[in-house]
């Protein structure tokens, strides 16, 4: 087993399961090539429209304003059930995933496009919109990826769009309303161009004009929430856009818009500057984000291309442990090291325990989405969070485990022989898994 077959579980993939790293020491950058071929596991989950219907029900209605994503209680509340059962299904996925690369993009990217449970409209489709406006395009072009996001009904409730109403428009021409330029900014500021992107206030207003339209639709007798464009709540007239002018055209003028975005310069830097951090270092390497970008636009995002780009940066595999998992990251990889005994960790506590770790699922603390420096994640009190866990873990597997077989399994590339001959000399295995887990060659990646 090879210290790069462990940076291509760890660092690439969500922590090794049983028997990984012996089939990715043939050909790690091959096996990671073959993970980006997955695509989106079926779920029995409800889709968009599901997902609103639950949300728009009698019996949700009736607990609307008292139900928080964080709030243990309150079982019986359908939107409540539904975001638990996305947890799960998530976490399941990443635990069982054959193809961890491909899971990680998509955690990647979901944070990238934070919609957070800290607005409770957002409660019932977050995991909906990770599903559907995420997974199916993290290997293809970014514009796509861009516009199922910024369209989806999830992200137009996070940032207050349907409030967004063009002064023009017939609507705002009967009402007092006006623009939101929440969800202008933030596709500006955090999902396109990044912050010393090359925009100004005026792109603000622009986009947030150019998006009017975007809102709760209603109509041919259907009474629940429905999302889309309304022409009547468009602001009319030609926008200018990073000097670029798009003309009147109605929903066309966001496509238009968002495909100017998406070829931006800045963008690729952008982007690819939290890609190296994300997969390389906190602090990423001008080399390998000028690298990462010229591939974005020489092949007009194309994130299948971008991605085989990052598995070919010599940065990436120098050091295994120069990132920090996150509470998320850390749960899934003790799961999926512990195999068949994953119910160590799965169940009703799991939303628990991620909330004490600081990583509610879903609930990032603003549109930045959760923070991608080891620092973050490493307070005191955080640490002894973490090993807590992994020894409360270890407790309940630890009488069913080879400690042999886990620590071989695991860290066993990038741990010293002294290191080793310590955790194999533990008191009981439980005492050895727990070192395993708490040990920084577990913890980072």
């Amino acid at each position: 087993m090879s210290r790069e077959a462990f940076i291509a579980a760890n660092r690439f993939g969500l922590g090794p399961r049983p028997g990984e790293l012996s089939a990715l020491s043939g050909d790690p950058r091959g096996a990671l090539f073959e993970q980006l071929k997955s695509g989106p596991v079926p779920t029995d989950l409800p889709g968009t429209a599901g997902a609103l219907d639950v949300a728009g029900s009698r019996k949700a209605m009736m607990a609307e304003g008292k139900m928080d994503a964080n709030d243990d209680g309150r079982p019986d509340n359908p939107v409540r059930e539904l975001y638990l059962r996305e947890v799960t299904a998530r976490f399941d996925r990443c635990v069982a995933s054959a193809a961890p690369l491909h899971d990680r993009l998509v955690l990647f990217w979901s944070n990238h496009f934070t919609v957070s449970v800290a607005r409770s409209g957002v409660v019932p489709l977050a995991g909906v919109f990770e599903r559907e406006a995420i997974a199916p395009h993290v290997t293809g072009r970014f514009e796509d990826l861009l516009t199922a996001a910024t369209l989806h009904p999830a992200m137009l409730t996070y940032l207050d769009q349907y409030r967004s109403v063009g002064p023009n428009s017939k609507v705002g021409q009967r009402k007092d309303a006006g623009l939101n330029e929440n969800l202008g900014r933030e596709v500006l500021e955090l999902h396109t161009l990044g912050v010393g992107g090359g925009y100004g206030q005026g792109d603000v207003i622009a986009l947030a004009r150019i998006l009017t339209g975007w809102s709760v639709v209603t109509g041919g007798g259907d009474t629940s929430k429905r999302f889309g464009f309304d022409p009547n709540r468009h602001e009319p007239g030609d926008k200018t856009l990073v000097g670029t002018r798009i003309r009147e055209g109605g929903e066309q003028e966001t496509r238009d818009a968002l495909a100017i975005l998406a070829r931006h310069p800045s963008t690729a830097k952008h982007l690819a500057t939290k890609l190296v951090r994300h997969f390389v270092a906190d602090d990423p390497p001008a080399a390998a984000v000028e690298a990462i970008a010229a591939v974005y636009l020489k092949t007009d995002g194309d994130l299948g291309a971008v991605t085989r780009a990052v598995i070919g940066l010599d940065a990436a595999w120098a050091d295994p442990l120069a990132k920090m998992k996150t509470p998320w990251e850390l749960t899934v990889a003790m799961a999926r090291a512990l195999g068949g005994e994953a119910a160590a960790i799965d169940g009703p506590l799991l939303f628990r325990r991620l909330r004490g770790l600081g990583q509610a699922p879903f609930g990032a603390p603003s549109p930045a989405g959760w923070p991608d420096r080891s620092t973050d994640w490493l307070g005191p009190d955080a640490l002894m969070r973490r090993i807590d866990l992994g020894a409360d873990i270890a407790n309940k597997a630890g009488a069913r485990l080879d400690l042999a077989a886990l620590l071989d399994g695991t860290i066993a590339p990038v741990l010293t022989p002294a290191k080793t001959q310590f955790i194999k000399g533990a008191g009981d295995r439980a005492s050895g898994i727990a070192m395993i887990f708490a040990s920084p060659e577990f913890q980072q990646r």
